[in-house]
């Protein structure tokens, strides 16, 4: 059976591509989990219209992510902590504690997207990503103070 792959399927192919499958595994299972259609003429110009609105979609998550990138740019946290002796903080500063600092400036951002890339465990001026899209990231600039 020939079908049109609507995702990316590390087995057969990406996007859009025309396979030759055994039956049983295009009805059982990807037919079913809308993996695949099966190859009719009517399929493929469906495909070809889900392939625009795909274009469409992206480009806008894109644009407000630029839109947003812009914004996170201007602002900077702060991030009160314990300190110690020679101004060692105890533990270190999390993505969760810039997320939360983040959502107290108005910005949604969700912990998993804040890349810090060596631990904060002293005061001082830190510059953390955050990554809103996979083309498109900002740079937070992060104060380590004293509580």
């Amino acid at each position: 059976m020939k079908v049109i792959l609507r995702k990316n399927f590390d087995q057969l192919g990406k996007v859009g591509d025309v396979v030759s499958v055994k039956d049983g595994y295009a009805r059982n299972y990807l037919i079913p989990r809308q993996i695949a259609y099966q190859a009719t003429k009517g399929n493929i110009l469906a495909l070809e219209e889900e392939k625009k609105q795909i274009v469409k979609k992206e480009a806008k998550e894109l644009e407000a992510a630029q839109l947003l990138a812009a914004e996170i740019e201007k602002v900077s946290i702060t991030i009160p902590v314990k300190v110690g002796e020679e101004e060692k903080i105890f533990g270190t500063v999390t993505s969760q504690m810039i997320a939360d600092s983040m959502k107290e400036k108005g910005f949604e951002i969700d912990k998993r997207k804040i890349e810090i890339t060596e631990p904060i465990k002293a005061l001082g001026i830190y510059t953390v990503n955050v990554k809103l899209h996979p083309s498109v990231s900002a740079a937070v600039k992060t104060w380590v103070v004293r509580e």
